[in-house]
């Protein structure tokens, strides 16, 4: 493994990275307000999107790498243009006794463009959690979490319809009044959602009748991550219970399963392999109690088919949160605990290396 490139561009830990599709551009996001993005190339920082207040969760790019979505504590989810960076349109949480002293003291949504101008006040919710655009680019979908006496709701916005987003009214919201939705992402041609839940449990959603099409528990603990295969065809959940699986899109039917000794905070799969990669570790509250040996914060390679491990790439100093292959499987990324991402570009002996069954 050659050296890798080491980006510095976030005080807190990582919470997500993301490869737009042809791979060119790395998004970074983290447990703090600044959104970046780098030519995944040379490790260089392109610019920044500001205008969140709180931690940002999870970032999106959309097919022609045209506008950007970031979900953030600080209860709103934006659309950047990507080139520019200004913020499209956001939902922002305020107090209403803020805004009019006369009403009772309620959460509210403004949902305001980026002239900062109020265009609208409607009941909202808490921290969004999980983004993404579907295929087209049209449609984008994100979670807010079960707080503050909120519960979780799944809602899409057709950004062809402009009144969408200045009446902040999504065309469909989905409660998910069990156990909130920790992670999801858009099934193959943006006819349903896959969500993971904290329960372990996984969803496919209707993106047209917001009906639950099917439902499995093949996880035991919380569902911290999933990641489709490029094809979308397949997907592969990271969970709290030590391990990976991976499931068929359309079906949900369980084909493999990856085991570690720690909590699987991430997973992809290998564009051009039948690879898998691993980011995990302890949890952040125990690492300063053990060793950077024992919290096995290296990122870990299985073959998809035989579910055996065969490599481990050390680098992190804290429990790795997101892993993210480059589009051409050509290099692969992290972002950890520690604040950083770690871009790693394969020596020439990993494209030729013969799994031994």
């Amino acid at each position: 493994m050659q050296k890798p490139i080491l980006l510095q561009g976030h005080e807190r830990s990582i919470t997500q990275i993301k490869y737009n599709r042809e791979g060119d551009l790395l998004f970074t996001v983290a447990k703090d307000p600044i959104v970046n993005v780098w030519y995944s190339v040379n490790g260089e920082r392109l610019g920044t999107y500001n205008g969140h207040t709180g931690a940002v969760w999870c970032v999106d790019a959309d097919w022609d790498t045209r506008h950007v979505l970031t979900g953030s504590a600080d209860n709103s989810c934006r659309l950047w243009d990507c080139e520019t960076g200004k913020a499209l349109l956001f939902h922002m949480a305020v107090s209403a006794s803020q805004l009019c002293p006369a009403l009772e003291p309620s959460e509210v949504m403004v949902s305001a463009l980026c002239s900062g101008k109020q265009l609208a006040l409607v009941k909202t919710s808490s921290a969004v959690r999980t983004c993404g655009f579907d295929f087209g680019g049209n449609i984008i979908m994100f979670s807010t979490d079960k707080q503050m006496g909120y519960q979780c709701f799944v809602s899409f916005f057709d950004l062809r319809d402009p009144s969408q987003i200045e009446n902040n009214e999504p065309y469909m919201k989905i409660p998910c009044s069990d156990s909130k939705i920790t992670s999801a992402v858009w099934g193959p041609l943006g006819e349903f959602i896959i969500a993971g839940h904290e329960s372990g449990e996984l969803n496919q959603f209707s993106a047209k009748s917001g009906e639950q099409l099917s439902n499995i528990k093949e996880h035991t603990k919380q569902i911290n991550d999933i990641q489709t295969s490029r094809d979308m065809t397949m997907f592969i959940t990271a969970s709290k219970d030590n391990t990976a699986k991976l499931f068929d899109c359309t079906t949900l039917e369980h084909l493999k399963t990856f085991r570690t000794e720690r909590p699987v905070n991430s997973a992809a799969l290998s564009p051009i392999f039948d690879h898998v990669v691993l980011g995990g570790g302890q949890e952040a509250m125990d690492v300063t109690t053990t060793s950077t040996r024992i919290g096995k914060f290296e990122a870990r390679f299985f073959h998809l088919a035989f579910e055996e491990e065969f490599g481990r790439v050390k680098g992190h100093f804290g429990p790795i949160n997101s892993v993210a292959f480059h589009p051409d499987g050509k290099s692969y990324s992290s972002g950890g605990e520690d604040g950083y991402v770690r871009i790693h570009y394969f020596d020439p002996q990993y494209f030729e290396f013969e799994f031994e069954a």
